[in-house]
């Protein structure tokens, strides 16, 4: 083992010059040895070699082993934290409050979600329509799936009448699913459970059985292997799964890697859409009213993301992005489906389009910067009214499953305000509050700003920044820059407890809305992929030198934040700026952009990366970038924190465990390189709230540590932090 000592900057008041002074403490790491091989790829001929190869094979004892001394590395350093234990104790007493979800009707009862504090999954509870809901009993308790909480629901789907529910449950966070079917009444399950299945909803056809999707089962590992070819199935009780019929995606001539099958409410039609990649779709309708009847084609290209929101007979609205890049509904009717046919309802406007129904009526959500703005319509496309919001931040939920209902439940939350609950009246176009969480934070105490800056080319991106009132722009404050950019995801204002136990230390919370994402619709979105990408992280760096150049930070106090695709951003941005910010955490990361289509599905994500295969010229990029090809010796990275799970199976761990690798093995300096694995844990849905709780003690006192915080910043005098 190469034992290194780390000297990590830490703060002591000195009350005479009134500021911080920053003293060295020592924390010594053994770090494993990781071995490397002579594996190498060839593109273009060009060689690249790919040392730590060996690390992809999860199902390996040396992986295994290599994670284990990984983390006993990383706890051993992590616990000589002296304020570790203070964060998880604040964070465990600010998750302990109520959480209730919006409730919905299915059959005679009232669904809802709640969660009484600490429980580490939600319980589902019902009454009967018209009680109160003080009457509710627990319905279905996915704690008891498994003790420590690992294995979690997924989706719910009642049939239509209410009286048969399917739901999915993930084993250790994988997407791999089961599907288990309950008499709703009695709450006994009365089928065999269905298994392998992996990007699935599950779509009602009358009370008979239901649509999923599925890939083939992968012939090496379940969690690595690539899956390319997705399938409809439709699942009729009282059958086997062996005998569920495939119903689109059988011919391997023609691969789709996401595709899904929906039922129209009134039974009449079944949608379905095929998918490249994770933009785009085809879209085909069968008329289930004519047993012999085929699959009419609406569209057969993958320019756009259009979909069916809802019918009235032979009347379908179509939400759709062709030639209307904020998106739009548009009318067709399903004997001529095709483009050309279709008329406008509610045309496009300059921001983009979110539309929901309920009632009889549909609600526009229009991202306004990323902010919440949503009108009413009726069935022939005229404005009723905006409705009017709590304030400003982002609301869902305007939704109800029948067209008579004369009422609606929607959330309203930002990044300072926990989620509430409002009721509206469809009708009279009224809300009142519904549900307030009691939790231990005061929202009045935080201020929420919304900037625009301008990016490296002149772009201007907006950036919402939440810290506590009294904050002083001394260039001092420990700040967490959060990004995603990709996959025409947008990050709109939503409440976390978790951001909210760092904004209490006195941390700033800076989330930019970068291109790739999808808050300016699909030319935002297209303005960060591919051979643009580049855009996302010059996005970013743009951020964090606006936060430092209005000293609400200063890159000794400042930590990159991101997951998934922004896992990639952090690592990206850190690789080519690693001057810029005192710490970064990259989470579930996308990190090998040379190998990440060759597992699971990560083909799928195409559009927004290309491929190394694609050309000379896009390998080129994608090595340009790609984090763990961009790792220099003799260069300081800033003290890394990596987080990941074993059995992530959307983004494999083994992009984080070669970085990781690779960062341990020319990292300059002293900071630290540690890799946080959790086992059990997938990409992060479904994971417990104990490990949750666990995860982010972690991750805030490794990134204050690292700032040189001797102890929390809540405890300083505010004087001295003046």
């Amino acid at each position: 083992m190469k034992k290194i000592i780390l000297i990590l900057l830490s703060s002591f008041i000195l009350i005479a010059c009134k500021n911080f002074k920053k003293e060295n403490n020592l924390i010594s790491v053994n770090y494993p040895k990781t071995k490397t091989v002579d594996s190498v790829d060839t593109y273009f001929d060009i060689i690249v070699n790919d040392p730590y190869r060996w690390l992809e094979d999860d199902r390996s004892k040396e992986t295994e082993a290599w994670v284990i001394e990984q983390n006993n590395a990383t706890f051993g350093y992590l616990d000589q934290i002296p304020y570790r234990n203070e964060l998880k104790k604040r964070l465990t007493e600010i998750w302990n409050y109520e959480k209730v979800g919006a409730p919905f009707k299915e059959g005679d009862y009232t669904y809802f979600y709640k969660n009484d504090g600490l429980q580490n999954q939600y319980v589902i509870y019902r009454h009967k329509t018209g009680e109160s809901p003080d009457k509710a009993t627990v319905f279905l308790d996915p704690n008891t799936f498994k003790e420590d909480g690992t294995v979690s629901l997924g989706g719910i789907s009642f049939s239509k009448n209410g009286k048969i529910l399917a739901y999915s449950i993930s084993e250790g966070g994988s997407d791999w699913r089961k599907i288990l079917i309950m008499d709703a009444e009695s709450k006994k399950i009365i089928e065999d459970t269905l298994v392998n299945i992996k990007f699935s909803g599950m779509s009602w056809y009358k009370n008979e059985g239901f649509y999923y999707s599925s890939y083939d089962k992968p012939k090496g590992s379940e969690l690595s292997a690539k899956t390319d070819q997705h399938k409809v199935y439709y699942h009729k009780l009282g059958t086997s799964q062996n005998d569920d019929e495939v119903i689109y995606g059988a011919t391997e001539s023609e691969k789709h890697r996401y595709i899904y099958g929906t039922v129209t409410q009134d039974d009449r039609y079944l949608i379905i859409s095929p998918r490249i990649s994770t933009t785009g779709n085809k879209l085909f309708i069968k008329d289930l009213t004519k047993p012999e009847s085929k699959l009419v084609t609406i569209l057969d290209h993958t320019d756009s993301d259009t979909y069916i929101i809802e019918n009235q007979g032979s009347k379908l609205y179509l939400v759709t992005n062709l030639n209307a890049p904020n998106k739009k509904i548009v009318t067709v009717d399903a004997s001529n489906p095709t483009p050309e046919h279709w008329e406008d309802f509610i045309p496009e406007t300059e921001h983009v389009l979110v539309p929901s129904k309920g009632g009889g009526y549909f609600f526009a959500e229009y991202m306004v910067d990323a902010v919440s703005k949503v009108l009413q319509y009726d069935y022939n496309g005229n404005l009723i009214r905006e409705v009017k919001l709590p304030g400003i931040g982002s609301a869902g939920g305007f939704s109800t499953k029948k067209i008579e209902e004369t009422e609606l439940y929607y959330s309203f939350t930002n990044y300072k305000t926990p989620g509430n609950i409002y009721k509206y009246d469809i009708k009279k176009g009224t809300s009142e509050l519904y549900r307030k969480p009691a939790i231990d934070f005061n929202s009045e105490d935080y201020v929420s700003d919304q900037v625009f800056y301008n990016s490296k080319d002149g772009t201007k991106i907006p950036m919402i920044i939440t810290y506590k009132k009294e904050l002083k722009l001394n260039g001092k404050n420990p700040t967490i820059l959060y990004g995603y950019g990709g996959f025409n995801i947008s990050l709109t204002p939503s409440f976390s407890i978790t951001n909210a136990v760092w904004m209490e230390q006195g941390g700033i919370l800076a989330v930019p809305n970068l291109r790739g994402g999808g808050e300016y619709g699909k030319a935002w979105h297209d303005a960060g992929i591919k051979m643009k990408k580049q855009n996302v992280f010059d996005d970013f760096i743009a951020a964090a030198e606006y936060l430092i150049d209005k000293k609400y930070t200063s890159s000794d106090y400042l930590a990159l934040r991101g997951g998934s695709n922004g896992g990639l951003l952090v690592g990206a941005t850190m690789t080519q700026r690693p001057d810029l910010a005192k710490v970064a955490l990259p989470a579930v990361g996308v990190l090998d952009m040379l190998r990440y289509h060759t597992f699971t599905a990560g083909a799928g994500w195409a559009y927004d990366y290309g491929t190394a295969e694609d050309s000379k010229d896009m390998f080129e990029y994608l090595k340009g970038y790609s984090p763990l090809h961009n790792v220099k010796s003799g260069v300081e990275y800033p003290a890394t924190l990596i987080t990941t799970g074993d059995h992530d199976d959307r983004v494999v761990p083994a992009h984080s465990f070669k970085f990781a690798a690779e960062l341990q093995s020319k990292q300059s300096g002293n900071n630290p390189t540690l890799i946080r694995i959790e086992t059990d844990a997938g990409h992060g849905a479904g994971t417990p709230v104990s490990k949750t709780i666990e995860q982010y003690a972690d991750v805030f006192g490794f990134t204050l540590y690292n700032m040189g915080f001797k102890v929390l910043p809540s405890k300083l005098d505010e004087k001295i932090k003046g």
